[in-house]
């Protein structure tokens, strides 16, 4: 009997996936492919060579697919009445006019896809009327230069918005007031500056993109009233500096990027709101600084990525490391591995959390990684710095110093002095340095020979002289 009971239930559900099968079959478009499911109709006209939309549909469809054809224009109700379709997507095709009202007829529509359309560039601010229970728009790759103002304010529902790939200078407007929004994307788009006024209402927004765009400012304030913002993208854009408050009111962000732009510094009033944070990324910059007590209060963070920048040494103070128990990336820096990061390598032996923090001085561990450094110590128990080595003795194969270079003119010229020669090129060498004013008061007698010969002689041995006079006072300097 139960079994019976069962299969009575069990009757409606068959008759009207029957019926919903029976519809899908009859009215689906001849260039399209139609299946049903427990759900409803899905519609697949993807890569159908469409040049027009269909002109009728299965009343039960749930899910139609236009992707990849070549659609130019959607006219009002352009889809007739479907009561229980849920998502369209019309993702690269050539859609370069849509007419307010097209989208009347679909109650329902939560997805709407309309990315890769790049000739659309324009919409009516009454293009998405009636479309009050949509949840997910994707306008990404559309060249869109702007969007009205009222654009999205008939869409109560609104929780995801994509408009990446597109040629806004700033933030939409049309953004302000969306209280249910969640999630936005605006990456490579062009904009500017983050304005103070650009983020106003979005009091449930929990993720905003803003990468590779070309920000330069982030006003003051400019996300106070995204107090539930968990992941915040900045990276890869043009920002030099930021205010104090530029995250101000972020107290349950868990994720902020900021690598890929030119800051110099870190200063520590940026992160004074944010106890959730969990990751930073100040990767790729020009940061040479981080202020006293940056990190201090991040006690939940998992890791901060530091790498890539211009980075000489890290004060322990910047954070507690008792409470990181994260991990810390610093490889692509230029450090000095002296006492000053004793702290760090002490740190990386005893945690284990950093690791990859090549050295770049001073010159006798230069090349090491902060690991294998050995700090001396002093008589009375401090630190000694390792030392800075010279070119002459950190060279493997020195070059010839100033003495050597000197003693080797010498002999070169002695060479040619004393090398057999005819008489009159003995005279010619020898006859400056003989005639030379010092020189004048040398006697002559007792001396045997004349004319060249003593010319020679007396030329040789004042070059000799002249040459260990100047060996040793080079060697005593």
């Amino acid at each position: 009997m139960n079994i019976d009971h069962a299969v009575v239930l069990g009757l409606p559900s068959a008759r009207v996936t029957a019926t919903v099968t029976e519809d899908c079959a009859r009215a689906c478009p001849s260039a399209c492919a139609c299946s049903s499911a427990e759900r409803g109709c899905s519609v697949h006209c993807d890569r159908a060579g469409l040049q027009r939309v269909p002109a009728e549909f299965p009343c039960k469809a749930a899910s139609i697919d236009l992707d990849r054809n070549g659609l130019r224009f959607l006219g009002e109700r352009a889809f007739g009445t479907l009561p229980s379709l849920q998502r369209l997507s019309l993702r690269h095709n050539n859609l370069s006019f849509i007419t307010p009202g097209a989208f009347k007829g679909l109650p329902r529509l939560a997805e709407l896809r309309l990315a890769h359309n790049g000739d659309l560039r324009y919409l009516h601010a009454r293009t998405f009327a009636a479309l009050g229970r949509l949840r997910r728009l994707d306008l990404a790759a559309c060249r869109l230069f702007s969007v009205p103002e009222r654009l999205l304010a008939e869409l109560p529902a609104l929780r995801e918005l994509a408009a990446f790939d597109n040629l806004f200078r700033r933030v939409p407007g049309t953004l302000r007031g969306l209280a249910n929004l969640t999630h936005v994307q605006l990456e490579r788009c062009r904009i500017e500056a983050v304005a103070a006024s650009s983020l106003l209402g979005l009091r449930h927004l929990r993720s905003l993109s803003l990468q590779e765009n070309r920000v330069r400012v982030v006003h003051g304030g400019a996300f106070r009233d995204c107090g539930v913002l968990e992941h915040l993208l900045l990276n890869d854009n043009l920002l030099a500096q930021l205010p104090p408050d530029a995250f101000q009111g972020l107290r349950r962000l868990r994720m902020l990027n900021l690598g890929g732009n030119a800051l110099g510094r870190v200063e520590r009033a940026w992160f004074a709101d944010l106890a959730e944070l969990e990751l930073i990324y100040l990767d790729r910059n020009h940061i040479a600084f981080v202020e006293e007590g940056a990190f201090q209060n991040l006690s939940g963070l998992l890791a901060l990525h530091l790498n890539g920048n211009h980075l000489t040494t890290l004060a322990w103070a910047a954070f507690q490391p008792g409470f990181f128990l994260g991990r810390l990336f610093l490889f692509r820096n230029p450090w000095c591995c002296d006492c000053r990061l004793q702290w760090l390598r002490d740190w990386m032996e005893s945690l284990g959390c950093v690791a990859d923090v090549p050295c770049a001085s001073p010159g006798s561990v230069a090349g090491l990684d902060l690991s294998q450094v050995a700090f001396g110590r002093s008589p009375s128990g401090l630190c000694v710095d390792p030392e800075e080595l010279n070119d002459t003795t950190s060279s493997p194969d020195p070059s010839p110093g100033p003495v050597a270079t000197t003693v080797s003119r010498f002999s070169s010229l002695l060479s040619k002095l004393l090398a057999p020669r005819a008489p009159e090129e003995v005279v010619n060498i020898t006859q400056g340095l003989f005639n030379a004013s010092w020189a004048q008061g040398l006697p002559s007698h007792g001396v045997e020979g004349s004319g060249p010969e003593i010319e020679f002689f007396l030329g040789t041995s004042l070059l000799l002289s002249v040459a260990q006079h100047m060996v040793f006072v080079l060697h005593r300097d």
